[in-house]
Formats: structure tokens, sequence, C-alpha cells
């Protein structure tokens, strides 16, 4: 199927889900006319139709007037929907979930026998086309459903095919990780505050810094341990801050974070 060709359904229309379609129209993956979303009330859907999405308050209609359906609800209504929109799922239809702890058996058992049915997990800066995602297939899913949803939401950033397993580790990692570099951000600029920059000035620089240190890492394919050598002169300024660094485990917290993340992921899943 020519991407140009598809149709595309949102049930939900959150950010999330507002920052792949607007990766997917910018990329030309995906004409607007021919994406449909639906919400219960027009709070987010505003939004949808100042893309030249067309949009509606029904579920069951995004399902009969689209091929690729992306479900975008909140966990907790996801059950209410798919009971919804079982009837209208057919062996036409691609699902593809981005509800968090909900697992692609849970999707298979609610949806018809033979559902096509994948299941991603984005990050944040998917909204600015910047985004880090993974992606599973259920039993019924092939390399084509594969390749098409790797091929469009590419557009809104790195996407990658994983076991399923690995989703909860992206969130510990990617998807809660954009917070643990904000908050490394802020407090990179607020130590520049502390010794005279301005505040703005220092916001700045810091996300410019951590920019380019993952370009960096990204073009080079180099280990970061090998960058931050690179960074290191004898005696000088940036082995004394890294001193000051492992002093406070800046290492040893992190990796407890992720942890903690991926393990909470994993009790949402059980929930």
């Amino acid at each position: 199927m020519e991407e140009s060709e598809l149709w595309v359904g949102f049930v939900g229309a959150g950010r999330m889900a507002g920052g792949l379609v607007r990766g997917l129209l910018q990329a030309g993956k995906v004409p607007a006319s021919n994406v449909l979303a639906s919400a219960p009330s027009d709070k987010n859907l505003d939004a949808w139709r100042e893309l030249g999405c067309r949009t509606t308050h029904c579920n069951l209609e995004v399902v009969y007037r689209s091929t690729l359906v992306f479900l975008a609800t909140k966990p907790h209504i996801l059950p209410g929907v798919l009971e919804e929109i079982r009837p209208a799922v057919g062996s036409q239809h691609i699902v593809v979930s981005l509800v968090a702890g909900v697992t692609i058996q849970t999707l298979q058992r609610l949806l018809p026998p033979g559902t096509k049915v994948l299941r991603i997990m984005p990050n944040l800066p998917c909204v600015v086309q910047a985004g880090a995602m993974v992606f599973s297939r259920g039993s019924n899913a092939g390399d084509e459903e594969a390749a098409l949803l790797k091929s469009l939401l590419s557009s809104c950033g790195l996407c990658e095919e994983v076991p399923e397993s690995y989703i909860d580790i992206h969130t510990g990692l990617s998807g809660s990780g954009v917070a643990y570099v904000y908050l490394f951000a802020e407090a990179l600029a607020e130590g520049a505050v502390k010794m005279g920059m301005p505040g703005a000035l220092a916001s700045r620089i810091a996300a410019q810094t951590l920019l380019g240190a993952a370009k960096m890492l990204l073009e080079t394919g180099e280990h970061p341990a090998k960058l931050r050598g690179d960074v290191c002169t004898p005696g000088g300024t940036t082995i004394y801050a890294l001193h000051q660094l492992e002093k406070g485990a800046l290492r040893a917290t992190v990796m407890d974070a992720v942890e903690a993340a991926t393990n909470r992921a994993c009790e949402m899943a059980k929930d």
C-alpha cells in the first residue's frame, strides 16, 4: 500500500498523537484530508482541524473510514474503546497502540482474532519531529505492516523495531528520560546563573550544548566515554567538574532512575 493512499485514523487526539500527525504531514507521508481523528470534545480537535485534518466525536467512524488506526487514549479508557470499536475492526485494518502499559497480548485479546496489531512507544520530542520511538508487532502483523509503520514514523524521529520486552525499558530510558535531560539542562543553566550569567542566555546555551553533544554522539558513532575523554585535558576545567559529578554519584543515580521508571512501567502493565 502506498503511503499517500493510506487513510489514517486516530482514536484519541492528545499531544503525542498530534505530534505524530504533524510529522506525517510535514514529511508529506499522508495528506491531511486522509487523516481523521476522534475525541469526546472539541478541546483537542481544534488543533487538528487547523492542520486540515478531519475530526469527529465518533470512534466507530474513525475505524470505518481508516485502514491504519492509531489508538491514543488514556490507559484506563482503552478497554471500553476497544469494546466499542471491535465490531468494526476487520482484516483490512492495521491497529497501532500508543497507550502506555497495555500489552500486545491484551490488545489481541480485546480485538477480533487475526487483527494486525502493533504497539509503539514514542516520547515527547516527537511533537517537534525529534523523537525516539520503538515498536513491536503482534503475531498477525507481518513485515509489510512493520515496514509501513517504520517508514511513516521515521518522519517523527528515530524509529526502531524491538522485542516487546524492550518497550518498558524504552520508557525508562527515553520516555521518562526526556525529563532527566530537562532536569540536567535546568541544573546547567542554574549553575551559570549562580556564576553571573543571565538566565535566558544560560538556558539557550545549555539547550544548545545538549543538542550539540547528542548530534556528535549520533553522527560519530563514538562511545560516550570516548567523547567525554576528548573534552578533558590534564589538570583542566572539565576533569575538575567531572570529579564533582562523580562525587555526587551522577552516573549511579541516573542508572537508578532508568531502573525505577522501567520497573514502574512494568507494574503499570500488570494493573
